[in-house]
C-alpha cells in the first residue's frame, strides 16, 4: 500500500454492531486506484459483546414488550464510535491520510439533542472520552429502533389524514409503518411533552453519527429522509399535512425547526472534521464530511447496479432492493429518493421478519450434532421439493412466519400454514393441522422470497431471449447470503436470468457503501455521478461470487403459478387481524 494517497472512511452503524471500512487511493498507482476500490483495514465494535452487559441490551436494542417499545441507548453509540476509532489506532491505520468521511446507519431511528448540543459538540476536549462530554447534549437518552411497533394510533391518524394509505404512499413513498420517524415523533411528542419541548433538534441516526464528526448537528440525508413519512417526494420538501398532524397546528414552525433544512446534494463535504478528532486521533483537519445515507441506501452503493439487478439483504431483517428511474409508489413497499443520483429512486421492500424468523425455525429442529447450527435446516430445506409438493395430496404449501408484528404485510405476530393447487393457486385452504416441522425451513424461505416477487413483478421486465420478467441478476448480502439453502430458493424464486450471486464485502456492505460515497463525494468532477465514478474503478472479479443458477425453466413458472394464492393467503389473514 502507498503511504502518501488519501483515505476515505465509511461506518455502518447498525443494529447490532458498529462497523468501519477504508478504501485507499495510491499516488503511486493511481490508475489501479482509480479502477480498484481497495479495502484496507476495518474495524467492529459488537454491541451485545462489548457493551451488553453494561447497557442491559440484547441483539443492540432494549424493548418495553408492554408498549411495543424497541429502543438503543444513545450514550453506548458514543462509546462505539470512540471505541472503533481506538481498534483503527490498534491497526496502524494512518488516520491522518484520511480525506473524507461517509456512512451509512440504521433507518428510522432518531435521535432527540437538547439546547446544549450545539455548544457541547463544539467544545468537545480530545482528553476525556465523547460519552462523558455529550451527555446533556440529549434531551432523551433512548432512539427508537426500526424494530418499535408502538405507533399503531399514529400510523391510522397518519393514513386518516392523507384520506388513504394510497395517497400516503404517492406523497411519501411508503404506506404508515410503525418504524417510520414522523409517527414516532409524534407518540413522543404525546408521551413526553416536557421531553420535546426541550428538544432543539431531531436527528436521524444517520444525521446523528455526521454530526458527531462536524461538532454540529448536521443536516438529514434526501434519501435517509424519506424513511419518515414525513417529506413529499414529488414536492421536494416536507409534507406540510403531516408535519401539522405531527406537531399539532400551532407546532408546525417548531417543528420545522426541530428537523432543519435536508441535504439535498448526497455528496460534496458539509464541513471539516471537529478538532476533537484531529486532537484524539490524528485526523488531518482538512478531513471532509460528506452526508451520511441509511442502511439499505448504502447497500445499493456498495455494488453498481444495472438496470433489472435486484439486491437482496438478508440480515436480521430482509430487505429487496432496486434502483428505478420511474416513481410508481403502492402501499404495499417503498420508494426513496437515490442517496446520490437526483430522478432516480430506491425501490425497497423491508421485512422484520427476515434471519430473526429463519433462526425461530431452525431452532426448533433438533439440534445439530456438529458445529454448524444451520445444518439440520439446510438439510430439511434443501430434501424438500418446491412448495413441498409430495404425494399423496399433492398440495403446495404456503406459510408465513410472523415472530414480530410484520410491516409487509401488516400483520400482527404469528404463524399461519395453508394449502393450495399448485396448478392455479386454487382451493386455498388453511391447514387443520401443523404441518412436520421438517418443512417448514423450505416454507418460510420460499415465504419470503414470495412476497418480495409478488411486490416486485410490476417494476421487473423480460431481460429478453424469450424469458419471463424477472431479475437480471441476484445479488444477496448479509448473513444469510452464505447459507447454500438459502441462496438456492431464493433463487428459485426470484428467478436471475443471469445468476445469484453474494456480493462478498467482508460482511460491511453498509459501510462499504458509505466508503464508496466518501470516494465520489471528494473525488468527483463537476457532473459526474455515482455511478460513472465509481462504475469506472469497481472491480467485479473478487467482489461477487456466483452461488445459484437462479433462473430454471419450470420451477420459476411453478412459483409462479401460486402467487395469486400466496397474496390471497395474505389478505385472508390481514383481514382476520382486523376482525380481532
Amino acid at each position: 500500500m502507498a503511504d502518501n494517497g488519501p483515505l476515505y472512511l465509511g461506518f455502518d452503524l447498525s443494529t447490532q454492531q458498529l462497523k468501519a471500512s477504508l478504501t485507499i487511493e495510491s499516488s503511486l498507482a493511481a490508475i489501479v486506484v482509480q479502477s480498484d476500490l481497495t479495502v484496507v483495514s476495518d474495524a467492529k465494535v459488537d454491541f451485545d459483546g462489548d457493551f451488553g452487559a453494561k447497557y442491559g441490551i440484547k441483539k443492540g436494542v432494549q424493548v418495553n414488550e408492554a408498549e411495543g417499545e424497541v429502543f438503543a441507548p444513545v450514550a453506548m453509540w458514543l462509546e462505539a464510535l470512540d471505541l472503533a476509532l481506538q481498534r483503527l489506532q490498534e491497526k496502524k491505520t494512518p488516520l491522518s491520510r484520511i480525506r473524507g468521511i461517509s456512512g451509512s446507519c440504521q433507518q428510522h431511528g432518531s435521535v432527540y439533542w437538547s439546547r446544549e448540543a450545539e455548544s457541547l459538540l463544539g467544545g468537545l476536549k480530545s482528553d476525556k472520552p465523547l460519552v462523558d462530554q455529550l451527555t446533556r447534549a440529549f434531551s432523551h437518552p433512548f432512539a427508537p429502533n426500526w424494530q418499535d411497533h408502538s405507533t399503531q394510533a399514529e400510523c391510522d391518524q397518519y393514513e386518516a389524514k392523507m384520506g388513504t394509505a394510497e395517497r400516503l404512499a404517492e406523497v411519501t413513498g411508503s404506506s404508515a409503518h410503525h418504524r417510520f420517524t414522523g409517527t414516532q415523533i409524534m407518540r413522543l411528542r404525546r408521551k413526553l411533552p416536557d421531553m420535546y419541548a426541550a428538544t432543539s433538534r431531531i436527528s436521524l441516526v444517520s444525521s446523528f453519527l455526521a454530526s458527531l464528526f462536524l461538532g454540529t448537528v448536521a443536516p438529514m440525508d434526501i434519501s435517509d429522509v424519506c424513511g419518515m413519512n414525513l417529506w413529499d417526494i414529488p414536492g421536494n420538501d416536507w409534507s406540510e399535512p403531516l408535519i401539522e398532524l405531527t406537531a399539532g397546528p400551532d407546532g408546525v414552525s417548531e417543528l420545522r425547526n426541530k428537523l432543519g433544512e435536508v441535504r439535498r446534494d448526497g455528496g460534496g463535504s458539509m464541513g471539516n472534521i471537529s478538532s476533537y478528532f484531529t486532537s484524539k486521533y490524528g485526523f488531518s483537519p482538512d478531513c471532509g464530511i460528506a452526508p451520511f445515507t441509511g442502511d439499505n441506501p448504502a447497500t445499493i452503493l456498495a455494488l453498481p447496479l444495472r438496470p433489472l439487478d435486484a439486491i437482496v439483504s438478508l440480515g436480521t431483517s430482509t430487505t429487496f432492493l432496486m434502483v428505478t428511474p420511474v416513481y410508481r409508489p403502492d402501499p404495499s413497499y417503498h420508494f426513496f429518493n437515490h442517496p446520490t443520483t437526483p430522478h432516480q429512486y430506491m425501490f425497497m421492500l423491508c421485512y422484520k421478519n427476515g434471519g430473526l424468523a429463519r433462526e425461530k425455525v431452525r431452532d426448533v429442529l433438533p439440534k445439530p450434532s456438529g458445529s454448524d447450527p444451520w445444518a439440520n435446516f439446510n438439510a430439511a430445506a434443501l430434501s424438500t421439493p418446491a412448495l413441498s409438493i409430495t404425494p399423496p395430496s399433492d398440495s403446495a404449501k404456503l406459510g408465513l412466519y410472523f415472530y414480530l408484528p410484520e410491516i409487509v404485510p401488516n400483520i400482527k405476530a404469528g404463524t399461519w400454514r395453508y394449502t393450495c393447487n399448485p396448478a392455479d393457486g386454487t382451493a386455498l385452504t388453511e391447514a387443520s393441522d401443523p404441518w412436520p416441522v421438517e418443512t417448514d425451513p423450505r416454507t418460510i424461505i420460499e415465504s419470503q422470497a414470495l412476497s418480495m416477487r409478488l411486490r416486485s413483478q410490476k417494476l421487473v421486465d423480460s431481460p429478453g431471449s424469450g424469458l419471463p420478467a424477472q431479475p437480471r441478476r441476484v445479488y444477496l448480502v448479509g448473513g444469510g447470503s452464505l447459507n447454500p439453502a438459502i441462496t438456492q430458493i431464493i433463487g428459485d424464486v426470484l428467478g436471475g436470468s443471469e445468476g445469484v450471486y453474494k456480493l462478498d464485502v467482508g460482511g460491511n456492505a453498509c459501510a462499504l457503501g458509505g466508503a464508496y460515497k466518501a470516494v465520489w463525494a471528494f473525488e468527483r468532477a463537476d457532473g459526474e455521478t455515482f455511478d460513472e465514478l465509481i462504475g469506472k474503478r469497481w472491480k467485479e472479479e473478487g467482489a461477487i461470487q456466483k452461488v445459484g443458477e437462479g433462473y430454471k425453466k419450470g420451477v420459476f413458472e411453478e412459483y409462479g403459478n401460486v402467487l395469486g394464492a400466496f397474496e390471497q393467503m395474505e389478505g385472508k389473514i390481514l383481514e382476520g387481524n382486523r376482525n380481532t
